[in-house]
């Protein structure tokens, strides 16, 4: 699966379409962000696609987590958001 990365300087209606576009290919989407501006945009990004998605009656549900990645040699914490439909 691919991971949709979001910056602080990412568009949140942009990545609402992402999110919103691999739920209705693959069921579930993963996004990624790494600060605070960053977190604040793909959250925001989530609640855009959840309008989106509801217009369709698909229901969504977002399950955040740590996850460790490397940029440039280093080591970071990420926040992970798995989107997947509501059961």
């Amino acid at each position: 699966m691919n991971v949709i990365k979001v910056s602080a300087r990412s568009r949140t209606a942009a990545v609402a379409g992402a999110i919103a576009g691999v739920m209705r290919e693959a069921h579930r989407a993963e996004v990624q962000a790494i600060g605070a501006g960053a977190v604040n945009q793909a959250l925001k990004a989530t609640i855009i696609a959840k309008g989106y998605l509801e217009e369709e009656d698909v229901y969504i549900v977002c399950t955040p987590s740590f996850v460790d990645i490397e940029i440039d040699g280093q080591e970071r914490t990420a926040i992970r958001l798995l989107i997947e439909p509501r059961p």
